[in-house]
């Protein structure tokens, strides 16, 4: 026998701002490559040799600034909630995953307010909190903490109408 399909409250893919796209990294580092590559060459003219060098020592620090940024946006966090649980699946910026389940029955939704860069959105259940979206700003965990709140208020519904 099938079990008879969940309905699903909220489905959520927490994810990094990201800074530049990957189209948009490509072609500002053209531009710098073009501006350093130039005034490479004036200095060149004078008898400065060495300026060459260090602009491409400045290049290789640009570019992996960016790369460092780019690796740590890879982090993903997918929230699912129903009436039966919420589901935690987090994707760190190595690409380990780690999942949790927390009934949705006795799950609390906690974020300490006024909402500070140091505040944590957090799922409780008993004496263990799993924290979500590390990455997102104050404003973006309020709006998450609320939706994520009226879900679980949703789903509770469901388990025991009024």
């Amino acid at each position: 026998m099938t079990e008879p399909q969940e309905t699903i409250y909220l489905d959520a893919v927490l994810t990094p701002n990201r800074s530049l796209s990957e189209r948009g990294f490509a072609i500002a580092m053209a531009i710098i490559a073009v501006a350093f590559f130039l005034t490479g060459l004036m200095f060149y003219s004078m008898g400065a040799l060495p300026v060459l060098g260090f602009f491409g020592l400045d290049m290789v620090a640009i570019w992996l600034a960016f790369r460092l940024s780019f690796n740590k946006q890879r982090e993903q966090t997918r929230v699912v909630v129903t009436a039966r649980a919420i589901r935690l699946h987090h994707t760190d910026k190595k690409g380990r995953e780690k999942e949790a389940e927390v009934p949705t029955a006795f799950a609390r939704v906690e974020l300490d307010e006024p909402v500070q860069p140091a505040t944590w959105l957090r799922i409780e259940h008993g004496r263990t909190a799993w924290v979500i979206g590390r990455f997102l700003t104050p404003d973006e965990r309020l709006s998450f903490a609320k939706a994520l709140r009226n879900a679980v208020r949703a789903a509770r519904s469901e388990r025991a109408p009024a």
